[in-house]
Parts: C-alpha cells; structure tokens; sequence
C-alpha cells in the first residue's frame, strides 16, 4: 500500500509539472488566434506569433505547418534558450487567394519534450480592390535622412467609389493621395508616403488606413514596413543568468556603428552592473564592453538600464540587462 501511495504521488507531481503536460508549450505564447481582418488583394499581410520561452530548459521549435495554402507559416528562431523570444511569421497569400479564407498553423515542439500548439489565423481577401507592390516598403533607411515611397492602389466595381482619406497614428509618417485614372468601373490612385527625417531607430511595423465611401467596407489597410538604422547598434538585451545570491558573472555587450566612433559614457542607474571601458576611447566601428554583475540578497528578478552615449552625435539606442537571484 506504502508503494501504491508513493507511486500515486509520484505520478501526480509529474502530471502537474510544466514541462510534463501538453500545455506548457502553449503557455509560452502571447495569443494564438490572429484576425487579419479585410485586406485588399495582393497586400503584404503578416502576422508573428510571439512566444517566450518562460522555462530552464532550452525549447526548440522541430516544424510548423498550415491546414490552408493561403497562409504559409515559417520559425523565425527554432532554439530559445531562457526568456528568450522567437514567433512564428504567418503569411497571408492574398495574391493566390480570395474571399474568406482561413488556416490552423500546428507548432511541433521536441524540447524539452514533444507537445504540439494549434494557432489560428482567419481573414477576407478583397478581389476588387489591389495594392501594387503589396505594401509600403521602405527598407533600410539611415537615421537622420527620411525616405519616401509610393503605392498604387487599383479598383475595378463602382463608377463613383473614391478614398476619402488615409490615416495613420505613426506621427512620422506623412501621405499624399493622388487620382491617377478614372474610367468606367475601374480607379487608380498613387499614394506616396514619406518617412520623416526624425524618425527614431529601430523596426518600422505599421500600417495605413484607407477610408473609403464603400459602405460595405469603409477601410482597407496597407501595412508598412522598413528599419531605420541608427548609426550605433545594440542587442535588445543581456540575459545574465540565473545566479545566486552574491554569485558573480561577467558577459559581453558588442556596441556597433557605421563608422569608427569612440564611447563617451556607459553606465546603468543604482548598483550591481560594472563596465570595462578600457579601449573605448579609441575610435572603432566595434567595441566589445565586458559588464559584470554581482547578485544580490534579494531573490527574484533584476533589469537594469543600460545607456551609452557616443560621439557621434546623435543618441544611441538604450538596452536591458536582467538576471534572475534564486532563492537559497
């Protein structure tokens, strides 16, 4: 009976672990359903599902596959080590598709062990109306410099259908709408969007709004994309680990730039991240900056934030350290 007991608890702890059941790998994404809504045909419409890997363990993402062939589902990063990001890019194909259409995109995970999330994406691929190219795409843009790209936008139904407006909560961004054709069933207009010169760096991910007189369907979005590179660089984080208290651990932080450039300053509010800046005033297109943290009493998460200033001139992106104090 002694046996019979222990083996029941046994049993129970396994069920109820994380790792063990078939949900934890669900647990790591931010949403798993995705609606894009009406898009126009041709558009460029994407979606990421984030996950995070919130585990010890390292997660790695084996194969993603789609119930449908009018989205195409890829991993954009298979191994995420300890709170690590990655997504799952969903792509929708309005250019081989119209109509309703929607898929289920199967995430088949082999570590730490095998579990399987379902996420669900659903849309309406307009037939009348086309983006030509599919987006706003304004690529790599130096910081400092602004850009401008144009879009045609083409319709086929109504004589008198019109866009009345075009708005956008991107304060970067600006648009101009010009009627190009006009003709029996069919429409044409240009629209020009220019990316302002004091844009801040980093990944541009936005959209535009097109306001319509169609009853039906009043907006049509047109998403836009690019990055505006700032003439420094840096990773968007450092994990230091998961340390105990009054444990010791030194990482690299790799500072970038266009061009040789020397570090003026490098620091982080309150105690507990040291910085090595020997050779920074040498002027460099890249510097390796050793930062040592110690951990303290506390147990439980720790971020600081790291600023650099440069002498290039203009500011240079800001960055996270995190480590996490177990308890004794």
């Amino acid at each position: 009976m002694v046996r019979i007991a222990l083996m029941s608890c046994v049993l129970a702890l396994v069920a109820a672990s994380p790792a063990r059941s078939q949900n934890w790998a669900e647990k790591m994404f931010e949403v798993t359903r995705h609606d894009f809504g009406t898009v126009a045909k041709g558009a460029k419409t994407q979606f990421e599902f984030v996950l995070k890997n919130i585990y010890v363990e390292d997660v790695h993402i084996a194969s993603v596959t789609a119930s449908c062939g009018c989205t195409t589902p890829s991993i954009t990063k298979p191994t995420l080590k300890t709170y690590e990001k990655g997504s799952i890019l969903a792509v929708y194909n309005t250019h081989l598709f119209e109509g309703a259409k929607g898929a289920t995109l199967t995430v088949t995970f082999d570590k730490p062990y095998f579990a399987q999330v379902q996420l669900q994406v659903s849309g309406f691929i307009r037939r009348d109306v086309v983006l030509n190219p599919g987006a706003v795409e304004f690529g790599s843009v130096d910081q400092g410099t602004g850009a401008e790209v144009g879009v045609a936008i083409g319709y086929a139904g109504r004589n008198d259908w019109k866009i009345t407006d075009v708005k956008t909560s991107n304060p970067h961004l600006k648009t101009r709408l010009v009627e190009h054709q006009r003709s029996p069933g069919q429409v044409v207009y240009h629209l020009f969007v220019r990316l302002a010169e004091d844009a801040p760096a980093g990944p541009l991910n936005d959209h535009l709004l097109l306001v319509t007189n169609d009853q039906a369907t009043a907006q049509v979005p047109v998403a836009v994309r690019g990055v505006v590179q700032s003439g420094i660089s840096v990773p968007s984080s450092i994990f230091m680990g998961v340390l105990q208290p009054g444990q010791k651990v030194t990482k690299s932080l790799v500072v970038r730039g266009n061009k040789p450039f020397r570090i003026l300053s490098i620091g982080a509010e309150g105690d507990g991240l040291e910085f090595d800046t020997r050779g920074a005033d040498v002027p460099k297109t890249l510097h390796v900056i050793p930062v040592t943290f110690v951990a303290g009493r506390e147990p439980g998460r720790v971020t600081k934030t790291i600023k650099i200033e440069t002498d290039l001139g203009h500011k240079a992106p800001s960055l996270s350290a995190y480590a996490d104090v177990a308890a004794k």
